[in-house]
C-alpha cells in the first residue's frame, strides 16, 4: 500500500488505510455536494475538482482530526469544506492572473470566460458555506475569518508594498493567501476531531507554520529548480512580475550584480535570456540563503509546535510533511 501522501508518510498499514478513506469520503461528500447544484451550474463548479490536485488541505484537515483521537463525519466535512475554499480562490486567481491553464487543463475563464469563473468560484465558497454552518455557529465564524484572510492576501498582491518594507508585505501576504487557509484546516480538524482548546489552538499555529513554510519553499524552487525535476517551468514567477522573497533579499544587495538585478527585474521578464541570467544572478546571491534561512525558522516553528504533542501516528506524519517541506530543496 502506498503510505505516502503529498509528502507526507502514512505510517502503519492501518493508519494509512484509515487516512486514505477519509480523504475518499471528503471527495465523495464534495462530489455530492456540488451535484445538488442547478444543472448550470454542475460542469463548471466541477471543473477544477475533477482536474485532480495534491489535496493537501483536507489531508491536513484529516491528520488534525486524529491529533484530537476522534475522527468523525464532522472532520470530513470540515476537510471538504476547506477544500472547496480552496478550488474557490484558485477560480478567482486564474481570473485575476489571466491564466490559461490550471492543473495542466484549461482554465475555467479561458474555457468559459471570467464572469463563469468567478460566478463557478462564488458557487464553491457557498458551498464551503453550507458545510461550515452544519459544523454550528463557531465553524461559521472560523471559516469567515478565513474568508476574509484570504481576500486581505491576495489585495495585498495586488497593490504591491508601495513604501512599506517588501519582505514583510511579501510574508503578510502569502500568510492571507497560504497559511491562513492551511491554518485553519489545523483548527477545525482539530476541534472536530476531539481535542480540546489548546491542542486546536496548537495545530492552528502547526498549520500556520507549515503553510507559510511550504510557500516560501515553493517559491525558491520557482528560481532553483531544474524544470525536469520540479514539473515546473523555473522563473514563473519572474516572467509574471512576481517578486517573491529571494528576490527581495537578492534585491537588497549591493554590488555589481544585485544592480544589473535590479536592470532586468523593471516588471514582467517575458525574455527567455533574460530570465535565464536573472535566475542565474539569484542562484549566487545572498538572496537565496537568506529566503532559506526564513524557510527554515518557520520549519523550526512548526517542529516546535508538534514536540509538544503526546506521539502518535498522526504526529508523526505531520513532522514527516515538515521534514518533506525543507528536503525538496535539493
Amino acid at each position: 500500500m502506498e503510505k505516502t501522501v503529498a509528502g507526507v508518510s502514512l505510517g502503519s498499514d492501518e493508519f494509512a488505510a484509515g487516512v486514505r478513506a477519509d480523504l475518499a469520503r471528503v471527495e465523495q461528500v464534495i462530489a455530492d455536494g456540488i451535484a445538488e447544484a442547478d444543472g448550470c451550474v454542475i460542469e463548471e463548479a466541477l471543473h477544477l475538482f475533477q482536474a485532480g490536485g495534491k489535496r493537501f488541505r483536507p489531508m491536513f484537515t484529516v491528520l488534525s482530526g486524529r491529533i484530537g483521537g476522534s475522527p468523525s463525519e464532522e472532520v470530513i466535512t470540515a476537510a471538504a469544506a476547506m477544500e472547496l475554499t480552496h478550488l474557490a480562490t484558485l477560480y478567482h486567481d486564474d481570473v485575476m492572473d489571466e491564466a490559461d491553464t490550471r492543473r495542466g487543463a484549461p482554465s475555467a475563464n479561458a474555457k468559459w470566460g471570467n464572469s463563469i469563473a468567478i460566478l463557478a468560484g462564488d458557487y464553491l465558497f457557498a458551498r464551503a458555506s453550507k458545510y461550515g454552518a452544519d459544523l454550528g455557529p463557531r465553524a461559521v465564524g472560523v471559516i469567515a475569518q478565513c474568508f476574509g484572510e484570504l481576500v486581505t492576501g491576495q489585495m495585498l498582491e495586488l497593490k504591491g508594498a508601495g513604501d512599506g518594507d517588501p519582505v514583510q508585505h511579501y510574508l503578510d501576504t502569502i500568510w492571507g493567501k497560504t497559511g491562513s487557509l492551511i491554518a485553519t484546516c489545523g483548527l477545525l480538524g482539530a476541534l472536530h476531531g476531539g481535542a480540546d482548546e489548546e491542542t486546536a489552538q496548537r495545530m492552528y499555529r502547526i498549520g500556520a507554520a507549515i503553510g507559510m513554510a511550504f510557500q516560501i519553499s515553493d517559491d525558491i524552487i520557482d528560481i532553483s529548480s531544474i524544470a525536469t525535476e520540479s514539473g515546473k517551468t523555473p522563473g514563473t514567477d519572474l516572467r509574471e512580475g512576481v517578486f517573491t522573497l529571494p528576490v527581495h533579499y537578492a534585491l537588497r544587495d549591493s554590488g555589481p550584480e544585485a544592480d544589473r538585478l535590479r536592470e532586468i527585474l523593471v516588471g514582467p521578464v517575458t525574455d527567455d535570456a533574460l530570465v535565464d541570467e536573472a535566475i542565474e544572478l539569484l542562484g549566487r546571491s545572498a538572496g537565496m540563503k537568506e529566503a532559506e534561512a526564513v524557510l527554515a525558522r518557520y520549519a523550526d516553528e512548526a517542529r516546535a509546535e508538534l514536540a509538544a504533542l503526546p506521539e502518535s501516528e498522526p504526529r508523526a506524519s505531520l513532522e514527516s510533511l515538515v521534514t518533506f517541506t525543507v528536503a525538496r530543496l535539493g
